[in-house]
């Protein structure tokens, strides 16, 4: 009887258990990003099932298994990332110039000691110039993206236009452009960064205030995660579709943490990455910056756990605590996915991928050697000049006052008293510095150049003194951008990667209409309303070429040789006033199209004219040019997307028609100049 009544138990808290689930409250009400906690509305579901009859008898016991589990998790995923973590920070060491540390069998950072107290440590830092660099020319890749409507059917044509501008829109908004550099900062120095994508309700326009609470319309946010906060369930996958969970953990001062959720969870001290670096340790006579771990009071980690959807769990699980503390337990809150199923929220980026492994490689993993064997070369070497400057005294023993020697040295004009019958004191000849020394230093130069695909002549802005021809300059620099091409293209994936869900977000959230400023295709700020259901497309492509084989000079130079060649003129061997302007506008003077120049103005005004045929009849007047409006028109007739459209007839009757006015009052202008000039010619004749 008693095995009967525990099993009805135990089946009726399983069935309560998954009742409770189904009603916690949505994840997208509570994120963590980054340092910043958002708490958009308080877990009302969550606290009704911890304070129901039910729930008073086993909750205590669910919570905690549940944080249990998840803490295990966590400490067996941060033992596995040991090794990453100190390959981190010896990257971030070497870059800082911090060259004379080690990690210890326990995986902390230690500093080398002397040999000697004389040996010189200088550091002659060739990682950050590097660093710098590759920093400087990956900024050049921001890909123009776009959207490819689904069909060639109007309203996907609609669609994909509608998305493209709130995209552009939204990357403007969210600094997308800044983002992309702290982050590429981070897949430079560690190998790999993380960009998260979230929905926060606090965000975007205040559209209400509600007893005295200001109502946000809710915007999208992206943050920047180093690797040191983002630990995967499998390390050996390679891409973000190979894991099945992830957790993003940052520690925060309790304070933190009790202003945002409203719990205390009990503090530690806590060993935290130092990211001010404000210290600085002593090498040699040197000071220089270092990035270590600092332990901080009345701190706790809070852990984010994602997890895939599964059989077990068919909408996922996201799951949040601090110390003791369950924050937050409930379904994944994205759907984000390629075909809109449920995902998760974060897009990696790699400088070097590396094979069988979640995190990339950084190409300051290959110089650390060179640096280290770069320093010891120089600081012997100017040891050797120190023998050779200052020299070496040989006195007999007892001959000389030695500690006089040693605290005044040998100084210009100073009278030597040496013991009556001994041996006259002399310095020993150290010789000349060895070749070996310059050669050693010239080769690992060149070893910096063979192993970070940075060339002298972006590096250090010259050009070696034996290549003088022009095309062997251009192949050098083409070289350069070959080897960076790999880290240029993760970068480029993780851009279009982010659009997508960006425009997901939107997608899934943006229930109610919206305006937004846009820039049109007439070059004008416009005001657009939207909403979610205009979203269809979420197709992203990339407009633009390899911004690092693009530069802006070698386009200028490419539209100078099409205009040279005569490529650019219509089939009379004019350059058309809309080919001028457009030419302009790809030189990047565009600007001068602001200055209210009459073929600009004429050419906005028809634009206007093609938009607006569908509904309006514009008729031409005198002060149109018209050989621009024809040109205009026409071009917008025989557009793809406009022949596709479903009132291309109406489009094309109208248009064709106003076509017609423009080329009679072409007509007539003729007739009147030529009326003109034989009056004219006959006034002089009567003369």
């Amino acid at each position: 009887m008693k095995k009967t009544e525990n099993k009805n138990t135990a089946n009726s808290i399983v069935k309560k258990i998954e009742q409770m689930q189904n009603r916690i409250v949505d994840a997208s009400n509570i994120k963590l990003h980054g340092s910043k906690f958002v708490k958009n509305q308080s877990d009302k579901d969550f606290e009704e099932v911890k304070s129901s009859k039910f729930n008073d008898g086993c909750t205590a016991d669910w919570e905690e298994n549940i944080i249990k589990d998840v803490q295990e998790d966590f400490e067996t995923r941060r033992s596995q990332r040991r090794a990453f973590e100190a390959k981190w920070q010896i990257n971030a060491n070497f870059a800082l110039g911090n060259q004379y540390c080690y990690v210890n069998l326990r995986g902390d950072l230690e500093d080398l000691e002397r040999d000697y107290f004389w040996q010189e440590r200088e550091v002659y830092n060739h990682i950050a110039p590097i660093l710098e660099t590759r920093l400087a020319k990956l900024g050049r890749v921001r890909p123009k993206m776009s959207v490819r409507p689904a069909s060639g059917d109007e309203g996907d044509l609609r669609a994909a236009k509608v998305s493209g501008k709130i995209l552009s829109s939204a990357c403007e908004r969210l600094e997308l452009d800044e983002i992309i550099t702290k982050a590429t900062m981070w897949s430079e120095l560690c190998g790999t960064v993380f960009y998260k994508i979230s929905w926060d309700k606090n965000c975007g326009k205040r559209v209400s205030v509600q007893k005295d609470k200001a109502m946000y319309e809710g915007d999208i946010r992206i943050d920047v995660c180093s690797p040191y906060e983002i630990y995967p369930n499998n390390f050996t996958a390679e891409s973000m579709s190979e894991i099945n969970s992830i957790i993003h953990a940052k520690a925060l001062h309790i304070d933190d943490i009790e202003m945002i959720w409203g719990v205390r969870p009990k503090g530690d001290s806590l060993d935290v990455l130092n990211t001010d670096i404000n210290s600085g340790v002593f090498t040699g006579s040197s000071i220089v910056q270092t990035l270590s771990y600092t332990q901080k009071k009345n701190h706790c980690i809070v852990i984010e756990k994602y997890t895939r959807p599964s059989a077990k769990k068919p909408n996922g699980e996201h799951i949040i605590i601090a110390g003791d503390k369950l924050l937050h337990y409930g379904e994944l809150p994205y759907f984000i996915g390629k075909y809109g199923e449920l995902d998760l929220p974060f897009v990696k980026q790699d400088s070097l991928r590396v094979p069988g492994s979640f995190y990339g490689s950084s190409i300051i993993d290959r110089a650390i050697p060179i640096q280290r064997a770069y320093n010891a070369v120089k600081n012997r070497k100017h040891e050797f000049l120190n023998r050779i400057a200052v020299g070496v005294l040989a006195v007999e023993d007892g001959s000389v006052d030695t500690q006089n020697l040693e605290d005044e040295g040998l100084a210009p004009g100073k009278i030597l008293q040496y013991r009556q019958g001994s041996a006259i004191p002399r310095m020993l000849d150290s010789g000349r510095v060895p070749p070996e020394f310059n050669n050693e230093e010239d080769r690992l130069k060149n070893e910096f150049i063979n192993i970070s695909g940075v060339s002298e002549i972006i590096r250090n802005s010259n050009i070696p003194g034996q290549v003088s021809s022009g095309v062997a300059i251009q192949l050098l620099l083409e070289q350069d951008d070959t080897r960076l091409s790999l880290t240029a293209q993760s970068i480029r994936v993780a851009i279009r990667q982010i659009s997508q869900y960006v425009i997901r977000m939107y997608r899934q959230f943006a229930k109610a209409i919206r305006l937004d400023r846009i820039v049109g295709d007439d070059g004008d700020v416009e005001l657009m309303s939207w909403k979610s259901s205009d979203l269809t497309c979420d197709d992203v492509i990339f407009d633009t070429v390899n911004e690092l084989s693009n530069t802006p000079a070698a386009k200028q130079n490419m539209l100078f040789e099409l205009l040279k060649n005569g490529l650019l003129h219509d089939e009379k061997g004019r350059l058309t006033d809309v080919m001028r302007n457009r030419l302009l506008n790809a030189l990047g003077y565009g600007g001068w199209e602001n200055s209210q120049t009459l073929d600009s103005l004429h050419i906005k005004r028809a634009e206007k004219e093609n938009l607006n045929i569908a509904t309006q009849n514009p008729q031409p007047e005198d002060i149109d040019k018209h050989d621009l409006h024809i040109e205009i028109h026409t071009a917008y007739l025989l557009n793809g997307s406009v022949q596709k459209s479903k009132d291309y007839n109406v489009k094309k009757e109208r248009l064709l028609a106003h076509i017609r006015k423009h080329k009679l009052f072409i007509q007539l202008e003729g007739q009147v100049e030529s009326k003109l000039s034989s009056e004219q010619n006959n006034a002089k004749q009567q003369q």
